[in-house]
This record gives structure tokens, sequence and C-alpha cells, in this order.
């Protein structure tokens, strides 16, 4: 459904913004875009939007290019993009009317149904200016939702909102692509919130693609596990024997298939007191920093 071909973008003489980055996102695929800031998330979204235009490459969303068909293309599109901005001093309901009036569409049913799913149904005809962040949040999802696209492009949508509000969003967004089948590209710096949402995602350093694949790329190709017990010395000896290896005081790496099971049983055997053995597993965070820091 977006197919990212070759981007290159140069704002300044001394540095690219991007460079040479591409990726895809599947229909109904919901996909994390992710890097430090200055990494060109941003920048990618705004090639999407049109908003700003490439030194090389182009964006086809649903088969068109947003370069060279803008129109056909971004009529797929939704978007929350920086800081959503609404005219205080009208209500939503107004607010929506003005913006779904710049493409001429309007369907009063259709808008209903939008704001029932964003919750934002009891307060529509209030003044913005009376909302709190997480309402205004709740409008510019319901506005990147009409005209009904196929494609929804999300920047740091849960910036600012607290943890209910979070939880709220995220819910909205999977319900969205399972009853509506849409597309999702999201960007945020929340880890453990594109951990839950995203069936994959790319990863961004410096205006490079470092990574794109699986979320669940973060297990170790050795399991490791850690191994609490008085007996350090004869555990080590033990390990000598086997297929496994001490990597630091406590820590056990398994090799060449090694099993945790029949090691333990050896450690037993031996007579060393095992107090806990407990299995390591790098969070999306630790994967995440080693992508982008790879010096640390």
């Amino acid at each position: 459904m977006i197919s990212v071909q070759s981007l290159t973008k140069r704002f300044t003489k001394s540095r690219l913004a991007l460079d040479n980055v591409s990726f895809e996102v599947g229909e109904g695929e919901i996909v994390g875009l992710l890097g430090h800031n200055g990494a060109g998330k941003s920048t990618v979204l705004g090639i999407m939007l049109a908003m700003v235009r490439p030194n090389s490459g182009e964006v086809m969303v649903g088969g068109h290019s947003v370069q060279r068909e803008r129109s056909k293309a971004l009529r797929q599109v939704g978007a929350i993009f920086e800081a959503p901005s609404f005219y205080d001093y009208m209500s939503g309901w107004e607010n929506l009317r003005a913006l779904c009036a710049l493409s001429g569409w309007w369907d009063e049913k259709e808008v209903w149904r939008i704001l029932e799913l964003v919750k934002l149904k009891d307060r529509v005809h209030g003044k913005v200016n009376t909302y709190s962040h997480g309402m205004r949040q709740r409008l510019a999802l319901a506005q990147a939702l009409l005209p009904m696209p196929k494609v929804l492009l999300l920047d740091e949508p849960t910036d600012g909102l607290d943890p209910e509000g979070i939880h709220e969003f995220r819910s909205t967004v999977l319900k969205l692509r399972k009853e509506q089948g849409l597309t999702i590209l999201l960007n945020s710096h929340l880890l453990n919130e594109v951990e839950q949402m995203c069936d994959r995602c790319v990863i961004l350093r410096e205006g490079k693609k470092v990574y794109e694949g699986p979320m669940l790329a973060t297990e170790k190709e050795h399991p490791s596990f850690t191994l609490e017990t008085p007996d350090v010395a004869l555990a080590r000896e033990v390990a000598q024997h086997e297929s496994v290896r001490f990597m630091g005081e406590n820590t056990v790496e398994l090799l060449d298939g090694a099993k945790g099971t029949d090691f333990l049983a050896k450690l037993v055997q031996a007579g060393v007191r095992v107090e806990a053995w407990t299995p390591q597993r790098k969070t999306l965070e630790d994967w995440y920093l080693e992508l982008t820091h790879p010096q640390s």
C-alpha cells in the first residue's frame, strides 16, 4: 500500500537529511517508523504528504506516485502530522466541517460514526478552546479519518497524553485496523507503544535506514540466563564440560543447541546450589539503542 523508493533529501550542502531510504508497508499493516531526533522520520512523512520535495526518489500510495500523481495518491491518505491545529473559537463540529470542505466531501452519517469511534460525540459541539489535550488529539484523529482514507500517517500521536489517553488511542488505532483494514505508519518515541501496536518497524539513523523487519527481532541467537548461586566457582567448572559459557559473573549463554534444563540437572548433580535461573531477554529499548548507537 505504501512504497518508499530511494528517497534522498538534502536541506543543506553539509548533510543529507535522507540518504537513499526505501521501505514498504503492506495493506492492513501497522508499521512503526523509529529513530532519534533528526534521524529523518518527519522528513519521510513530509515527503509522503507532498509537503517536502525529495531531491530524488518517490513515494507510491496505493499504486499512485505522490510526486507525479499528487491528488490521486493523497486522496487515499489521512494524517496527524506535527502539532495539529484548529480554530479555537469554533466547535469541533465546525472545524471538521471546514476541513472537509477543502476536499468538497461531507457525509453527516459517516462523521457521526467517526466521532463515536474516537469518543468525541458528546463534546463535538463545544468550542475547541475548552478541549483538553487528549480531546484535541481525538479531534485530530477524527479529521484524519475523514473522508475515509485507506492509509493513516501518525506523527507522534500520543505526545503529551496521559497513560489513560495513550491506552485509549492505542485501542482506537488497533480497532481501526481490525474493522476498516487501514494501513498505518506510526512515528513515535514511546517504544512500549510501538511494540504493542506495530507488526514491523523501520529504524532510521542519521538519514539512513538501519533496520526494517519484525518487532520480535530482539531475541539473541544464543539464549542467555542469569544464574544465582553461592557456588559460582563450581558452576564454572561444570560449564567447562558442557556447551555453555559464562559471560561475566553470573550470565550463562547456551551454545550449539544446549538446553537449560540439561545444564541445570548437571549443576545439581555436581552439588551446585541453584537459587535462581532466569531467562535474559532484550527489551525493544535495548535493541533500538544498539541499532541507533552502535558505538556505545
